[in-house]
């Protein structure tokens, strides 16, 4: 008797996901894929279609409509060249689907590896008088953290209000004694869609992967690198991490407050007030567009962004990224840039903090030297950083990563800077970086033994997992 409910319970439950995948409009690949999977793997297929397999833009997690900051003064803002076409098709794409418009005044600094980087924000909070917003991904323990929660500790007491978001997978190391220490000391701290048992399913998935620190709502920091030891002293077995992270002054940086503000309303329930920014004269005259992405936007924007970016190059691309696992479109993309003459290169870490991502990031190479795009291993520790630059005319750097995971299921944030300088100045950093790189071979790659190509296709198979 029992068994005959059971085996109908799970007919009805099987049923009522084939609708929803029917309704909600996915791919026709995905569709048969997890029909397939539902119907071979019993339980199991259900389990994980409840994971990693709804439709995020139809059943929203976060639906409330995101606040966005007072636009500046038109006067406040410096006069600038304006946009070429290419550019102004991205500033219409980002401020069509995120709200945040281009900002001209602000002052820039890239930020190269960790040293560099958190002498820049300490320098920033220990200066801070009103407010510290925090938002991490990965917050791990360690000397940089006790060194935060001693800061974090000293300024509140002195009437600064400290907030601290972090992710509750990423940041599952994270003590319950040093949670303890930080609201001992009157900090707010919360940590983004934890996974309770009644939430588990639902919320597993979809993790925050932004970075963000803002000072004041007037001096901010995003970039790859997270609150952990191995950006200062490595790690056992990837040796040093090594990154890029930016610095921004103006009004880009209280679009980054926004973000952090809206973030703070989802994990905390409270509201807080989005400022106007006040700067009596404008700190720079760089041009830079904040992105926020999510899988409840209506559409999938990173990914977007990237593709236009790629669409848009007529002299050269170069990408830097570890996780470069494209989907059809970006492959497709940067296939075309290159086989319409287009100097398409692409860095990646020699090694990786997963087999699994390793081969499946490799398992891309050999059509993508076949279509004359070249690939540069990168051999000293680990490359985290996330990096476009097109034609010396504009970049991006963020937290996104070329996946289906930043495309589709991560909260993320980048900085689109359409400015010639810092384009350079980051066309020169990974050239820079190519010199001491591997670069890959087509005849020489192609003839890798068999057991490595095996591999690379097993973990293709799970790619929209990782």
């Amino acid at each position: 008797m029992w068994t005959g409910i059971g085996i109908a319970l799970y007919i009805l439950i099987a049923i009522s996901i084939v609708v929803s995948l029917l309704l909600n409009g996915i791919r026709p690949s995905k569709t048969l894929a997890w029909l397939l999977a539902i119907f071979t793997i019993p339980v199991g297929g259900i389990l994980l279609y409840l994971m990693v397999g709804r439709n995020r833009r139809k059943q929203k997690v976060y639906t409330r409509h995101t606040r966005l900051p007072e636009p500046p003064h038109s006067g406040s803002q410096p006069s600038v060249p304006p946009l070429s076409p290419r550019m102004g098709q991205i500033r219409t794409l980002i401020e069509k689907h995120s709200g945040f418009p281009l900002s001209t005044d602000n002052e820039l600094e890239l930020l190269k590896d960790g040293e560099n980087t958190f002498k820049r924000i300490f320098e920033a909070l220990q200066a801070a008088e009103e407010s510290i917003h925090v938002q991490y991904y990965i917050f791990e323990e360690g000397e940089l953290a006790d060194r935060l929660l001693e800061l974090f500790v000293r300024k509140e007491a002195a009437g600064v209000e400290v907030r601290l978001i972090y992710d509750s997978i990423g940041s599952l190391s994270l003590s319950r004694g040093y949670l303890k220490r930080l609201r001992n000391a009157g900090i707010e701290v919360h940590n983004f869609l934890p996974y309770r048992f009644g939430k588990f399913l639902t919320s597993l998935n979809y993790r925050n992967h932004r970075k963000i620190i803002v000072v004041d709502g007037k001096i901010a920091f995003t970039g790859g690198i997270n609150i952990s030891d191995k950006y200062l002293k490595g790690d056992r077995y990837l040796g040093m991490w090594h990154d890029m992270h930016l610095m921004v002054r103006g009004h880009a940086a209280h679009q980054l407050d926004a973000v952090f503000i809206n973030d703070w309303e989802l994990v905390s329930g409270k509201r807080l007030e989005i400022k106007a920014p006040a700067y009596k004269t404008p700190p720079g005259s760089n041009r830079v567009q904040i992105l926020a992405t999510g899988p409840d936007d209506d559409f999938p924007l990173m990914e977007q962004l990237y593709f236009s970016l790629i669409n848009s190059a007529r002299s050269h691309i170069y990408i830097t990224n570890p996780y470069i696992i494209p989907s059809h479109a970006i492959m497709t993309a940067l296939h075309t840039a290159a086989l319409s003459g287009v100097d398409v290169r692409l860095m990646v870490s020699a090694q990786a903090d997963s087999a699994v991502v390793t081969w499946c990031v490799r398992s891309y190479f050999q059509r993508f030297l076949r279509a004359g795009i070249r690939i540069f291993l990168y051999p000293e520790g680990f490359l985290h950083s996330k990096i476009i630059t097109v034609d010396d005319a504009m970049c991006t750097i963020g937290t996104a990563n070329v996946d289906d995971r930043s495309f589709q299921h991560n909260y993320e944030v980048n900085a689109v800077i359409y400015q010639s300088g810092t384009a350079r100045e980051l066309r020169n950093y990974f050239e820079a970086d190519s010199k001491k790189s591997i670069e890959l071979e087509y005849d020489t790659f192609r003839q890798r033994p068999w057991r490595y190509r095996l591999a690379e296709g097993a973990a293709r198979t799970v790619s929209p997992l990782l």
